[in-house]
C-alpha cells in the first residue's frame, strides 16, 4: 500500500548570530492533523537552529508511518543531510582539511535521527525526501514556521497550533513547482565567498578583533555570555560593532 507523505516545514531564526534563537515546525500528517512545535534557546546560531527545527520534527514522529517529505529554505541543512556528514563522519567529524566540523553534535543528532528512521522503519515506505523552499516570497508554509522562530528567538510566544487542517489559516499545500536546490557555486567562489575579514569576540565589556577563527574561539570558548562572529569587510565589521554597542570604538586586536 502507497503511503501518502508527512509534509514537514522547518525554519530556525537568531538575533545576533550568535545571540538568541528560536526554531519552528510545521507537521501535516496524511490524516489531516497539524501541529506547530517551537523553542528558543538563549545563546545559539542560525544553522544550529535550523537543525534544531528539522531534528525536533523528526523526533515527533520517530513512529510516524510513511514518507516524511521535509521543506527547508537551508541549504546547509539539505546538504549536510544528503551529502557532507557522511564525510565528516568517516572521518572522525572532521573536514576534508582537518578542522573540527561546526556544530558537529547538533549534526550528529540529525543524522542519528534518520538513521534510527531508516533502521526502523521499511526504507521506501519511510523514506525522507528534502525539498528547498526560498526562503521569504510567500510560501505560506515557510512564511509560517519563519514566523514561529522569529517569535520565539525575541522571547514571544508564537501561540502554536494544534488540530485539523480544516481549521488551520496556513495553505501549506501551496506549494512552488520548484523546490530543488540551487547549483552549488565552484570551490573557488565558494572560497572566496567564505574568506573572513575579521574575527571578533566580546566577552563582558571588551571587544578585541582577531585574524584567525581558532584564535576567537581560545577567548569565547566556555565563556558565558561571550559573542563572536566573522565579519567579511570593513563595513560588515563596523556594523557588527554597532549592533554590539561598540560604534566608534577602537577595537585592539588579540592573536
Amino acid at each position: 500500500m502507497e503511503h501518502r507523505p508527512t509534509l514537514v516545514f522547518a525554519d530556525g531564526a537568531c538575533s545576533g548570530n550568535p545571540g538568541p534563537g528560536g526554531w519552528g515546525s510545521i507537521i501535516v500528517t496524511p490524516d489531516g492533523l497539524v501541529t506547530e512545535l517551537g523553542g528558543h534557546e538563549p545563546e545559539t546560531t542560525n544553522n544550529r537552529m535550523e537543525l534544531t527545527a528539522v531534528g525536533k520534527a523528526l523526533r515527533h514522529l520517530e513512529r510516524a508511518p510513511g514518507p516524511i517529505h521535509i521543506h527547508t529554505d537551508s541549504t546547509y541543512v539539505i546538504q549536510g543531510a544528503t551529502k557532507w556528514a557522511f564525510g565528516w563522519s568517516r572521518r572522525g567529524w572532521k573536514t576534508a582539511e582537518g578542522g573540527e566540523v561546526a556544530n558537529a553534535i547538533y549534526w550528529k543528532r540529525l543524522m542519528a535521527l534518520l538513521a534510527q528512521r531508516k533502521e526502523s522503519h521499511a526504507a521506501e515506505a519511510a523514506a525522507v525526501a528534502w525539498f528547498y523552499i526560498r526562503g521569504h516570497v510567500g510560501v505560506p508554509g515557510n512564511e509560517r514556521v519563519d514566523a514561529i522562530a522569529v517569535a520565539y528567538s525575541k522571547g514571544r510566544d508564537a501561540r502554536l497550533y494544534t488540530g485539523p487542517l480544516h481549521g488551520y489559516g496556513v495553505a501549506v499545500h501551496d506549494l512552488p513547482e520548484d523546490m530543488s536546490l540551487p547549483p552549488e557555486k565552484p570551490k573557488e567562489q565558494r572560497e572566496a565567498a567564505a574568506k573572513a575579514y575579521s574575527y571578533l569576540s566580546q566577552v563582558g565589556s571588551s571587544v578585541k578583533r582577531h585574524a584567525s577563527w581558532a584564535a576567537c574561539e581560545r577567548r569565547v570558548k566556555g565563556v558565558s555570555g561571550a559573542r563572536f562572529k566573522k565579519t567579511k569587510s570593513a563595513l560588515d565589521e563596523a556594523k557588527v560593532l554597532e549592533d554590539w554597542g561598540f560604534k566608534g570604538q577602537d577595537v585592539p586586536s588579540e592573536d
